[in-house]
């Protein structure tokens, strides 16, 4: 079967442009180097690779696959694997150098990378998805590594992925090596808090900006598109902390009620049907319209670009929390920015999965381990850190938090390029 083939159409909506442009607008107000610029702006390596797969029926399917080094100057690679079938090249580069700037306001050791398979998982049997990810593996094995490039989940990957990827680079290499990929099991090296690190880095951010705001999270109401892993979590965590969530969404479309949806029995409406589609006492909404409610606070966790120039006009929440990567264009923010709406950028809140696989990549390497309780202290205190950095910077430098933490971010990684020289 002829490999899937996903081809973006350059535009404004394109991840790479975009993350080209963000990068842009932090060298104009560091009045970058020239060279460290040209350097920044580019990946450092791209690997595509095509390899069959054999089906259950005994065929044999060939899968398109990336992972894209962004820059590797402050330490090695770290960045998610996706399974989707609108993974692109551009949103790959997009990724990983989302993911450079991500661990450099939070201060951890690594470089950005990003991987992707062009593949509808939903479409897989479970050996065909072990068969793919262990092929997958070992075409990348010529950049991964526990001290060069460290996966970790994203969008349809799981823990039980991060295992097989785990376990088919063990083998080649004879022993056990725990620490080539984060958001592991437990049984396998995995850390205590990693599954809800995400959601539970949004909601600690949300608690963090409303105190800076002067708000109080229990007059505001909150929409979430993308009941996931991020999105369920944040939710959950918000609820407790006295937001009123309103309205969430999944692949499969949303709901919206006029009181306090309750975020435990969503869940489990969830876990048994499949999505949230059909919740008592809501009435229904897509994704899109679920942008344009008139709550306080969005929470996009879903996928890159979708609140863009088109819609950006009717969205009413006054507070966007990027929980998915690149969320927001750089027009749509413009649109937002200009009304009074205050967005905290994806490389602060979402932060917390890298954080905490920071976490397990360490615990891997020592074989010593926290408890839960030392994980969610260690990550509040360093996701605090990177948000107030990047709201200090927003201020000193009269910009949008976007572009305070990117300064914070950008600069950190130009420190690194000029210390360590070019080579030869």
């Amino acid at each position: 079967m002829a490999v899937e083939t996903v081809v973006a159409t350059p535009g404004v909506d394109d991840p790479w442009l975009n993350a080209q442009r963000q990068f842009d607008a932090a060298a104009d107000v560091l009045h970058l180097d020239p060279g460290i610029r040209a350097i920044l702006r580019e990946p450092q390596r791209e690997l595509s690779v095509n390899f069959p797969v054999r089906m259950d029926d005994g065929s044999v399917e060939v899968f398109r696959g990336y992972r894209v080094q962004h820059n590797v100057n402050r330490g090695p690679a770290k960045g998610g694997i996706r399974f989707h079938p609108q993974v692109t090249l551009n949103e790959v580069r997009a990724l990983s150098m989302w993911m450079t700037w991500k661990c450099a306001v939070a201060g951890i050791p690594f470089g950005g990378a990003k991987g992707g398979v062009i593949v509808d998982p939903g479409r897989l049997s479970r050996d065909e998805l072990e068969r793919l990810t262990r092929r997958y593996a070992t075409e990348i094995s010529l950049l991964i590594g526990a001290d060069r490039d460290i996966p970790a989940p994203d969008v349809n990957t799981t823990p039980q992925v991060m295992a097989w990827i785990m376990d088919t680079v063990s083998m080649s290499e004879g022993y056990s090596i725990p620490a080539v990929v984060t958001g592991k099991p437990l049984s396998v090296g995995g850390s205590e808090g990693r599954n809800a690190a995400t959601g539970r880095g949004c909601a600690m951010v949300a608690h963090r900006v409303c105190g800076r705001l002067g708000l109080d999270p229990h007059r505001l109401t909150v929409a979430v598109q993308g009941f996931g892993n991020v999105g369920s979590i944040a939710a959950t965590l918000m609820a407790e902390d006295g937001f009123s969530i309103r309205a969430v969404s999944d692949a499969f479309g949303g709901i919206h009620s006029e009181g306090a949806l309750d975020i435990p029995a969503l869940v489990e409406h969830t876990r048994r049907t499949g999505s949230v589609v059909g919740f008592p006492g809501t009435r229904a909404v897509s994704n899109a319209e679920l942008l344009e409610l008139p709550v306080d606070v969005l929470v996009p966790a879903a996928l890159e670009s979708q609140i863009t120039a088109a819609n950006a006009g009717r969205v009413r929440a006054t507070l966007v929390l990027e929980g998915a990567n690149g969320p927001t264009t750089p027009d749509a923010e413009e649109i937002l920015v200009r009304r009074g709406a205050t967005v905290v950028p994806d490389i602060v809140t979402n932060a917390g999965g890298v954080i905490v696989s920071y976490f397990e990549w360490v615990q891997d390497l020592q074989s010593f381990f926290w408890t839960g309780s030392e994980i969610n202290d260690r990550l509040e205190r360093i996701l605090t850190r990177a948000f107030d950095s990047s709201w200090d910077a927003s201020e000193r430098l009269g910009v949008p938090l976007r572009l305070g933490a990117y300064a914070v971010a950008v600069q950190r990684v130009a420190d690194a390029t000029r210390d360590r020289g070019i080579f030869p």
